[in-house]
């Protein structure tokens, strides 16, 4: 086939540096070559890696820091003299392919990780960065999740929730407690969004609550989507866990969120009522339509709701009382309990 008429997952490949050989991208003499006959002194008997099997095509070479100094050897020599040697013989490549390497910046300078002649040779370097504000950092998560809010159980997610998802990852990227150098991984909203949708509609399904909407208690869940997304700082951590690091990251983002969408004046009120005894226990698996009698003791919460969402819809209503609790919880105005699965709001903590 004409190389111009490759289709175009032809023309790309990609591989991770670390454990990479020079046989696996540039190329190695054929055991079963030579046993078949071709003589040691002919490129008949040479096995080509993945780049000279890609004209025309690109080739990306991930954290390139990690990469053996023998094998960035030979990518040197394509870039400067478009050959290479293999076991000792001299082979030109007459292909056409754009190289591209990634690295992570506090690697990538790393004396002596990248060899100077190839760095030399890079044309270009381009120094991405995270979402510069939150709603680009929504619209990317949602674009690269690809999950399907449709189909036989729909899911809705609320404006807010989708902020406290991405918030969070805003907050671990300023936290103290976190590696500034390793940072949060890129994928850290995208995961925790297809948790707390998943999580969502495995309520609407058990439930029979159509369409499913994602609550602050859905966020209980991101535990599994979240720690191996994080690198603590170990000498600013304090002998804490990463789940503690998450729990407090969580809770400054919901408290930032919270401020955005409530006022303070009736938040008092609220308060107040709490501590004069009253308990609320709500859960990932409390009813939608339950919410209304969960909060009856205490009114000025569903009017609350009303500031963060006027929607009538059970579901959207009981995940804005919980935004608005787990709001109260993260400015210290009441304490929380996770029990079990099950959350009980409460002032007994603050006595």
């Amino acid at each position: 086939m004409p190389i111009a008429w490759w289709p175009r997952e032809q023309r790309y490949a990609e591989r991770l540096a670390p454990g990479t050989k020079f046989a696996d991208i540039i190329g190695e003499i054929d055991p079963a070559k030579l046993a078949a006959g071709s003589s040691m002194g002919s490129e008949e008997a040479l096995h080509f890696g993945l780049i000279p099997r890609l004209h025309r095509g690109i080739f990306a070479m991930n954290e390139l820091p990690e990469l053996d100094e023998l094998v960035q050897v030979g990518m040197f020599n394509i870039l400067e003299e478009r050959d290479v040697q293999i076991r000792g013989y001299p082979v030109s490549f007459d292909i056409d392919v754009m190289l591209l390497f990634s690295a992570n910046p506090s690697t990538y300078n790393r004396s002596g990780k990248v060899i100077p002649q190839l760095k030399d040779r890079i044309g270009a370097v381009i120094h991405t960065h995270y979402p510069r504000d939150r709603q680009l950092g929504i619209e990317v998560a949602e674009q690269e999740a690809g999950v399907d809010l449709g189909g036989e159980w729909p899911v809705m997610v609320p404006t807010f929730m989708k902020e406290v998802v991405e918030q969070i990852t805003i907050a671990a990227r300023a936290s103290r407690f976190i590696d500034q150098q390793s940072g949060v991984s890129a994928r850290l909203s995208i995961a925790n969004y297809q948790t707390m949708v998943a999580s969502a509609r495995q309520r609407g399904v058990r439930l029979g609550e159509k369409p499913a909407v994602p609550r602050i208690s859905d966020l209980a869940h991101l535990a599994t989507s979240s720690l191996g997304k994080l690198e603590l700082d170990l000498m600013g951590s304090h002998q804490m866990t990463e789940r503690q690091v998450l729990n407090g990251i969580m809770a400054d983002a919901v408290a930032t969120v919270f401020g955005e969408y409530v006022e303070k004046h009736g938040l008092d009120e609220i308060a107040k009522a709490f501590g004069e005894g009253v308990k609320i226990e709500v859960g990932d698996m409390v009813p939608s339509a339950a919410y209304e009698k969960i909060v009856s003791e205490i009114p000025a919460i569903w009017e609350k709701a009303f500031e963060v969402n006027r929607a009538s819809d059970p579901a959207v209503r009981a995940a804005c009382i919980e935004f608005v609790l787990a709001g109260l919880h993260a400015t210290e105005q009441i304490s929380r309990l996770e029990l079990h699965g099950r959350t009980i709001y409460d002032t007994e903590g603050f006595r």
